[in-house]
């Protein structure tokens, strides 16, 4: 339980301040302006208008920079990610002044991934190269489907042929590491139709392919206006046939939708998953952050870019200390999403709490067959990935 200031209350486990260590530290960037809203998304996103206010942004984006450093510890930064909204609408030049005062006020790691979200309809090759030549080094490029009547259905701007051309221009910017977003389980969608959509993916020659389910979730057209849906037979049958698809041409599957070539998995997002460390910054931006003392927090900025924007307004939204009884649940929810999960000594390191702490629950899952049987890993079977929310409930604070 938690008190107004969000304090932790009640009994728990004593710190294991002796091992736990500060995560690596990573940088979340939200850009929130897309071309147009889709009907599934959930995201921070809203239509741009006729200009977009690059200068103002960047400024702004900088200025809750300085506010957050604080947390930075004398960490470096080991990744970027420009997420949105579509990134790829700001200009390189914009997007170069940003990387600057970045790297003005936290160092670089020397072996940084930068990471930029681009949607096909926005590619340009100039454009693209002029990233690439700023230290952008790896594009995730919003495809979904290469059907013409898929893509209408989710309201995308690009079709097909501009989805393949896409790639072809990542790579003749000099983008060697990129990788593409493909959905499947779409509205009427077919086993055939899915596995073509994959077929045509894997022909553009990506690292890292993001491929999942789409979900219809609150708050979009999709929830008020659902599509008709394949129904659950189908969805598992598309997963068992494009996940074997993959395993073929060489994509290993390291997160429960996510597949790449050897080395070619997203450090940003396994900094994620292995519960380590981010700063987020932009309009509705979230972060997870650890202070020497083994205290963790999340905190979330303002959502509405017209506010964020507001001098008078405050960047942050929220933020709140999470208990020690949460952290089992949290640590949990992102590592065992990882296929081979992480080693065990990971838990203290990252929370400060014993091994033990873990104990009885971690029985029970594997009893149930939802974990391995592993002492040096914390790891989930086949099917607990599979039903990961009913593995997660043996966690519960």
């Amino acid at each position: 339980m938690f008190n107004e200031h969000g304090a932790a209350s009640g009994n728990h486990a004593p710190r294991d301040q002796a091992h736990f260590e500060l995560p690596p530290l990573a940088l979340y960037i939200h850009i929130p302006w897309c071309v147009k809203k889709c009907p599934y998304c959930d995201f921070n996103s809203h239509a741009a208008g006729p200009s977009l206010p690059e200068e103002e942004y960047v400024d702004a984006l900088l200025a809750d920079l300085d506010q957050d450093l604080s947390q930075v510890h004398g960490r470096a930064l080991t990744s970027i990610f420009f997420g949105g909204g579509t990134p790829s609408l700001f200009s390189a030049r914009a997007l170069g002044r940003l990387l600057e005062g970045v790297e003005r006020r936290v160092p670089f790691a020397g072996d940084i991934e930068i990471t930029l979200e681009a949607n096909p309809g926005t590619f340009e090759q100039a454009k693209f190269r002029d990233y690439r030549a700023l230290g952008i080094n790896r594009l995730s490029i919003g495809v979904q489907s290469f059907q013409a009547a898929k893509l209408k259905a989710l309201g995308r701007i690009h079709d097909g042929d501009e989805a393949i051309r896409a790639a072809d221009m990542a790579r003749a910017a000099g983008f060697d590491n990129f990788n593409l977003d493909l959905m499947h389980g779409l509205p009427d969608q077919s086993i055939e139709d899915a596995l073509g959509d994959l077929r045509i993916a894997i022909a553009q020659g990506p690292t890292h392919l993001s491929w999942y389910q789409l979900t219809v979730e609150p708050n979009t057209v999709f929830w008020n206006q659902p599509p008709l849906m394949p129904e659950d037979d189908i969805l598992w049958d598309i997963q068992e046939a494009g996940q074997a698809l993959l395993a073929e041409h060489g994509y290993a599957q390291y997160e429960v939708s996510a597949y790449a070539q050897p080395g070619k998995a997203a450090r940003h997002n396994l900094n994620y998953w292995s519960f380590g460390d981010f700063l987020g910054i932009g309009a509705g931006a979230h972060a997870k952050l650890s202070r020497p003392d083994g205290s963790i927090s999340r905190g979330w900025k303002t959502r509405l870019p017209k506010d964020y924007l507001d001098p008078e307004k405050s960047f942050s939204a929220g933020e709140r200390l999470l208990g020690a009884e949460e952290l089992p649940f949290e640590f949990l929810m992102n590592v065992l999403r990882l296929t081979d999960g992480v080693a065990s000594t990971l838990f203290t390191q990252r929370t400060g709490l014993p091994l033990t702490l873990l104990a009885a629950a971690r029985e029970d899952a594997m009893q149930r067959g939802l974990m391995h049987r592993d002492p040096a890993r914390l790891v989930a079977t086949r099917e607990g990935q599979l039903f990961l929310n009913d593995l997660l409930q043996h966690f519960l604070p």
